[in-house]
């Protein structure tokens, strides 16, 4: 499924119009993106929690070269299924 299907599938059964819909899940991802971006979480009970992960900085090799290369300490956004979200997805 990719954007516009979900916005038709989310509009269909909330019935709302596509544009109002496009409109939600918009302010949507830019509320969690701008919360993770200073390093908070959302959780969503029973769906989900969307995190921070911290990776540190480590020692890695260039695939094709096999040098040995630093890699730099960095964030990652990373999202946890809930409890009701698993048992759903598992039937």
């Amino acid at each position: 499924m990719n954007k516009t299907e979900l916005i038709a599938a989310m509009a269909d059964q909330a019935g709302l119009s596509k544009k109002d819909t496009e409109k939600a899940l918009k302010a949507f991802t830019d509320v969690v993106a701008e919360e993770l971006r200073k390093d908070g979480k959302v959780q969503l009970v029973g769906f989900g929690t969307f995190e921070v992960s911290n990776r540190a900085a480590r020692e890695g090799r260039n695939p094709q070269s096999g040098e040995v290369m630093k890699i730099e300490a960095s964030k990652a956004p990373k999202f946890k299924a809930g409890k009701a979200l698993k048992d759903l997805v598992n039937g």
